[in-house]
Formats: structure tokens, C-alpha cells, sequence
């Protein structure tokens, strides 16, 4: 591939400036051998070329000129006429056709795949852009990846992601890469801290676990099942199954996802089983030993029972003293670092 794609295999850690923190730690992770749904990246490269194209960098200044960021309407209405204009600029013919040509070589019959951002800085040890950009799920065909790339690249201006940057005091023009994934057709999916997220204890991960994509449970319409269970000794040393009315699952088209009723006698049912769950603690644990810090993994089961990890990041803004005794929840940690309309999904 050329400077603007490169295969999901090849990156490294040391490529997260060129291609944005998610496409550097999926390739960090099939190099360590954890099942990742293949894919390519498009570098920030790709995403400097589609701004220079259509002079949207003057776009933005202008539109953010003399907002002040304390005021969220006016933010709000900067980010919209931002997001509106390079939603109407065409990807650049050269970025186009290497899109078109992971794609084909990925998915040659036309089926579909995950888009997702994958921004510089994001997924550090010190910031998290988690939940600010947009992932888009069961995206098929070339024309479909390539406007769902635009819209990850526009979803870099969103009005979280302006103030976000503004609060860090970061002058630097952002930047973007994109990662393009086989879909996974999951059954089940959720998040795995390899610690507990609310006291820090570094000997338990957190797990919490849903049916369908990740949408429900992101968005606040459904409590997931939640475990805490003892990285040393593998014991559940709690099990909270909830009732999960609704679950997202792709459209009977094939393209995109749509919301739906779990089915009556399901929805009381634990997702995982003690197989799963031992599954997933290995993984974690593996990944863990990887990065060499405590991760937060977003993970799928597929309908045939394949486990396969979407994403994992650092594990951020950790308490350094235990609170008081309280119930650990994966869920809580999801809810208060990217709030409930964070972008998760499998």
C-alpha cells in the first residue's frame, strides 16, 4: 500500500503519530497473537491531503474565530458548520481508489466493515479522545467506506472534541487516521478493564457483557452484565446479571445496525459463561503483559463463539487511594470517562 494505507499487520506503537493511537495498538495486538478482526489504516497523510483539497483548514479557522469555548452554543454551531462543510468535500481521487483497494482485498465480496477514528493522541497514556469521534458499523460497499471515512474525519471537529483539545491547551492542528476492520457479527460484546476501574486494584479485571453491538449499553438504553474476577486465581468474585431488554444488531440488509427487542426469555440470562469469562481473563491478561499497563479492551464474541478484540487502550485517570467499600462496576467506569454518548461498539 502507499503512504496513505498500510495494513493492520505492519503498524506499531511507533506509528501511532502517523496513524492515529487505535490502528497502532490494533497492530501492536496482532503482533502479539490476540485474535483482531483484519483490516488496513489510512494515515493522517490521507486526511491532511482531503483538508488541503477543499482549503478546509481556512473553513475551520474561520468558523472557530473569536468563539469562545467557554460558550457551548457557540461552540456547538462552530462545530456544526464545520462538520457540515467537509461533509460536502470530496476524498481526494488518489485517497479514494487505496481506499477502494484495501477494501476490495479486504472484503472481496462486498461485504462489511467497521470504520472507525483513530486520532493522533488519542488512546495515550496521558489523554483519551475515547468517545469524541465517531465509529460507523456495518459499512458495505466503496462508496459507503469512503463517506463514512469522511465522517470520521469530520467527527474530529465535534463539539466535544473542539473543547476537549481547547481545555489541553493544544494549538497544534489535529490530525486523524481512520481504521477500516472486518465486521465482527457479534452476539455478545462489552468492555474488559484489566484492573478494577473504581479502585484501581490491579489484581481483578472488570468485565461487563451485553447481547448484540456495543450501541445499547454506549448510549444508556440497557444495563450490561458486570464481573469482577481475580486476575491471580481466575475466581468470579462477583456477578451482577442485569436485564437487557434491547440489543443493536445489523439490519437485514447488511448495512448498519438497527435497535431491537431482545427475545423474552433471554433477557434475564447471563451472557457469559465460565468458558467466555476464563477466555476473556487470559486475553486481558495477555494484553496486560503486551503493553506493559493496564488496558481497556473492547472485545466481541461472534455468533460462532470466536472471541476477538476491536480495541484497547490505557486505562486512564485511576484513583491512587482506595475509596470507601463500594460495588465495582466496568459500567460506571464506561458511563463517567465517556459519558452516554460515548462511540463503543463492536
Amino acid at each position: 500500500m502507499t503512504a496513505f494505507t498500510r495494513s493492520l499487520q505492519v503498524l506499531r506503537r511507533f506509528d501511532a503519530s502517523a496513524f492515529g493511537g487505535k490502528s497502532a495498538a490494533l497492530g501492536e495486538l496482532l503482533c502479539a497473537e490476540i485474535p483482531v478482526p483484519p483490516g488496513f489504516a489510512l494515515s493522517t497523510v490521507a486526511f491532511t491531503a482531503f483538508m488541503s483539497q477543499s482549503n478546509l483548514d481556512a473553513a475551520v479557522d474561520g468558523a472557530l474565530a473569536g468563539v469562545a469555548m467557554s460558550d457551548a452554543d457557540a461552540v456547538r454551531g462552530a462545530s456544526e458548520s464545520i462538520t457540515a462543510v467537509m461533509r460536502c468535500a470530496a476524498v481526494p481521487q488518489p485517497v479514494a481508489e487505496e481506499i477502494a483497494r484495501g477494501y476490495r482485498e479486504l472484503q472481496p465480496s462486498n461485504s462489511p466493515v467497521a470504520v472507525r477514528s483513530s486520532a493522533v493522541g488519542e488512546d495515550s497514556a496521558e489523554t483519551t479522545f475515547a468517545g469524541q469521534q465517531e465509529t460507523f458499523l456495518w459499512v458495505r460497499g466503496i462508496d459507503a467506506v469512503c463517506s463514512a471515512v469522511r465522517d470520521c474525519w469530520a467527527s474530529l471537529y465535534s463539539a466535544q472534541a473542539i473543547t476537549y483539545r481547547a481545555n489541553l491547551a493544544d494549538q497544534r492542528r489535529p490530525a486523524m487516521g481512520v481504521t477500516v476492520q472486518v465486521m465482527v457479527d457479534a452476539e455478545i460484546s462489552g468492555v474488559m478493564f484489566t484492573c478494577n476501574p473504581v479502585s484501581g486494584d490491579p489484581s481483578m479485571i472488570a468485565i461487563n457483557a451485553s447481547w448484540g453491538l456495543g450501541l445499547a449499553v454506549v448510549g444508556g438504553e440497557v444495563t450490561p452484565d458486570d464481573y469482577l474476577v481475580s486476575k491471580v486465581t481466575g475466581e468470579v468474585v462477583r456477578a451482577q446479571v442485569a436485564t437487557k431488554s434491547v440489543q443493536y444488531v445489523p439490519r437485514s440488509d447488511g448495512s448498519g445496525a438497527e435497535r431491537v427487542e431482545v427475545d423474552p426469555e433471554r433477557r434475564d440470562v447471563a451472557c457469559l459463561n465460565a468458558p467466555a469469562l476464563s477466555q476473556l481473563v487470559e486475553v486481558g491478561r495477555r494484553i496486560e503483559r503486551h503493553f506493559g499497563s493496564h488496558q481497556d479492551v473492547e472485545w466481541a464474541i461472534d455468533r460462532s463463539g470466536r472471541l476477538f478484540v476491536v480495541q484497547s487502550r490505557p486505562v486512564t485517570g485511576l484513583r491512587r487511594d482506595p475509596p470507601k467499600p463500594a460495588p465495582a462496576s466496568a459500567l460506571s467506569a464506561v458511563m463517567d470517562t465517556f459519558g452516554a454518548g460515548g462511540k463503543r461498539g463492536a
